[in-house]
C-alpha cells in the first residue's frame, strides 16, 4: 500500500531534511510530501534540491502562509491525485517522532483512522510548561464533550487516514484553516461511522526552530468547535 506523509512547513529549514530522511527510512512504502508556505528561510529550496536524489520526497510550494488546515487540504488533494492508499499527517518540527510510524501503519489493519495520542495510557508530552499542558487538556475535554467523539486526543496532528475516509468525509468543506480543522475532522470521521484507533505517543516539544503557535487561534478553535457542535459538520 502506498502511504504519503504530509508535512506542512513554514521556516523549518533546520528540521525538514533530517525529519524527511528519518520518515523515509522507516518503511519503503512511505513517501513524504512537504507542503511549504513560501518559507523565508529557504525550506522549500532545501527540499527542492534534496528531492533530485530522493524519488520518494515531494514538494508542494504555496504562495504564502495560508494556514495549517489549508496545508492539510492541499496535501490531501495531492495524495488522492497520486493514488495514495494511506494518508498521514505529521508536524515538521520533530515533535511527532517517526519511530511511531510502524505502529501506526500496523494499527491501520483494524482501523480506518489512527491517531498518535498523548492522552491514552503510555502517551505523554515532554518539555511543556504547566500552562500549555492544562490548555491542551482543557481543549480536548471541551471538544470531546461538545462534539461527542470517543477520541482522547482530538487536537493531535499525528494521524493516518485510509483514502476512503478522506473521500467520504469531504474535508474540503471544512471552514476553518486553523487547528480546529483537526477537531472537526475527528468529528466528521466519527459521525461517518469509521473506525478510529489511538496509539500512545510521547509528544516532544521542538528543540530546533521557532514555534508557530498563535494563541489567538486557541480562541478561534474554541468558537469553531462550538459552532460545529450546534450546526454539525458542514
Amino acid at each position: 500500500m502506498r502511504a504519503i506523509v504530509i508535512l506542512p512547513s513554514y521556516d523549518e529549514a533546520e528540521n525538514v531534511l533530517p525529519l524527511s530522511a528519518d520518515i523515509l527510512s522507516r518503511d519503503p512504502s512511505i513517501e513524504v510530501l512537504v507542503v511549504d508556505d513560501n518559507s523565508p528561510d529557504g525550506t522549500g529550496d532545501l527540499v527542492e534540491r534534496a528531492r533530485q536524489d530522493e524519488p520518494r520526497l515531494h514538494l508542494l510550494r504555496r504562495a504564502g502562509k495560508l494556514g495549517l488546515g489549508s496545508a492539510y487540504l492541499a496535501g490531501f488533494r495531492y495524495a488522492l491525485d497520486h493514488d495514495a492508499d494511506l494518508i498521514l499527517t505529521m508536524d515538521c518540527d520533530y515533535s511527532h517522532h517517526p519511530r511511531y510510524l510502524p505502529t501506526i501503519l500496523s494499527a491501520m489493519g483494524e482501523a480506518d483512522m489512527v491517531v498518535g495520542s498523548r492522552y491514552v495510557p503510555g502517551g505523554g508530552v515532554t518539555n511543556w510548561p504547566l500552562t500549555r499542558r492544562l490548555l491542551s487538556r482543557f481543549a480536548n475535554a471541551y471538544t470531546r464533550l461538545l462534539l461527542r467523539v470517543p477520541v482522547h486526543d482530538c487536537t493531535a496532528g499525528f494521524r493516518c487516514y485510509r483514502r476512503e475516509v478522506i473521500e467520504r468525509v469531504e474535508p474540503f468543506k471544512i471552514g476553518s484553516s486553523g487547528y480546529s480543522f483537526l477537531e472537526e475532522m475527528v468529528c466528521r470521521v466519527h459521525r461517518a461511522g469509521f473506525r478510529i484507533a489511538e496509539i500512545p505517543i510521547v509528544f516532544e516539544d521542538r528543540t530546533r526552530g521557532v514555534s508557530k503557535i498563535d494563541h489567538r487561534e486557541v480562541y478561534r478553535a474554541a468558537w469553531h468547535v462550538l459552532v460545529t457542535a450546534i450546526r454539525g459538520p458542514h
